[in-house]
C-alpha cells in the first residue's frame, strides 16, 4: 500500500508512487548524455543539408550546424570566435562533390557565367571525389582544412578579389589554429605537430595580411561583409601575430580617432596597442 493509494477512491490514478521518479529520469537522462563522446555530441548539434550547384548543377549534400546550438564564449586578437561546444567554423565551406567547386557558404552563390566556365576548364574537368565528405557525420580538423584548401583553390582559379582570398586565408589559419589547439599533449609527436601547424598558421595569415592590404588601397568596402574599421583592425591584428608591429600601429591610431568607429572596435584597438607595446619590449 503506497501513501498516495488513497487517492483512487477520489478518481486520481497515479500508479507510481514515486515521489522523486521524473527527478531520478532526469538524472539518467543527463548521465547518458555525459556518456555520449564530444564527436556524438557535435553530430546532434548538426544537420545534413541539400545543396545546388552553381557551376555544374547538380545536388550534393554537406553538413551545416543547427541554428542557435553553439554558445560563443569569446574571440583572439583577430577576432577569430571560439565556441563552448565545438569549433563550427569547421562546416563554413560547401564542397560540391560533383565538380569541386568550393566557397565559403555566404559567398557560395557568388559566381559569374565567366568564373564558372573558368571552374569546369581546370577544376571540374578533371575532379575526383575520393575523400567521401558526404558520409560524415562530423568533419574533423583535417577534414575542415581541406575543405578549406579547395575553397582557397577555387577563389585563385576563378580569380576572386584580394579581400576574398585575404579572408580565407585568414580562416584557413583559424583552422589551422583550431587543430593546433585540439591536439593530444601526450602524442609522441606533439611537439612536432604544434610546429607544423604554427608554420602552417603563419604562412596563412601572412598571405592573408597581404591580401587585405592590397584590397584595402583598391576595393570597396565592405569586404566580405566587414566594414572599413573591422578591415583596419583586422589588418593590425594580424600584423601583430606576424610579428609586423609596425604594420599595425599607423592603422590603429587612425581607428583611435575616427568619428565613425564604434566604441567596440576602439575598445579592441586599444588592447591590441597595448598588446604591441609589450611585444616591442621583448
Amino acid at each position: 500500500m503506497g501513501i498516495l493509494s488513497g487517492l483512487g477512491n477520489l478518481g486520481v490514478d497515479i500508479k507510481d508512487g514515486n515521489l522523486f521518479a521524473e527527478e531520478k529520469k532526469a538524472e539518467a537522462a543527463a548521465e547518458a548524455v555525459e556518456q555520449k563522446s564530444p564527436e556524438e555530441l557535435e553530430a546532434e548539434d548538426l544537420l545534413k543539408k541539400t545543396g545546388n550547384c552553381p557551376v555544374c548543377g547538380g545536388q550534393f549534400h554537406y553538413l551545416a550546424v543547427k541554428a542557435n546550438r553553439v554558445r560563443l564564449l569569446g574571440q583572439d586578437v583577430d577576432l577569430r570566435p571560439k565556441y563552448e561546444q565545438f569549433d563550427s567554423l569547421k562546416y563554413n565551406v560547401i564542397v560540391c562533390n560533383k565538380c569541386g567547386y568550393a566557397a565559403r557558404g555566404q559567398a557560395f552563390n557568388d559566381v559569374t557565367t565567366k568564373q564558372k566556365q573558368v571552374i569546369r576548364e581546370k577544376i571540374a574537368a578533371n575532379y575526383r571525389n575520393t575523400d567521401h565528405d558526404e558520409n560524415k557525420t562530423v568533419y574533423d580538423y583535417d577534414t575542415a582544412i581541406n575543405r578549406y584548401q579547395r575553397a582557397l583553390a577555387t577563389a585563385i582559379v576563378k580569380g576572386a578579389k584580394n579581400s576574398e582570398k585575404a579572408y580565407l586565408c585568414l580562416q584557413t589559419a583559424w583552422i589551422v589554429r583550431g587543430k593546433r589547439e585540439s591536439l593530444d599533449k601526450n602524442s609522441p609527436t606533439y611537439a612536432q605537430d604544434v610546429k607544423e601547424c604554427r608554420d602552417n598558421e603563419l604562412e596563412l595569415l601572412n598571405n592573408s595580411l597581404e591580401g587585405f592590404t592590397k584590397a584595402r588601397s583598391s576595393e570597396d568596402f565592405p569586404m566580405c561583409g566587414m566594414d572599413e574599421h573591422t578591415v583596419d583592425y583586422i589588418i593590425a591584428a594580424i600584423g601583430y601575430e606576424c610579428g609586423k608591429p609596425d604594420v599595425a600601429t599607423k592603422l590603429l591610431s587612425e581607428l583611435l580617432v575616427s568619428k565613425t568607429a564604434g566604441n567596440r572596435i576602439k575598445d579592441k584597438a586599444r588592447n591590441l596597442k597595448e598588446l604591441i607595446s609589450e611585444q616591442k619590449k621583448q
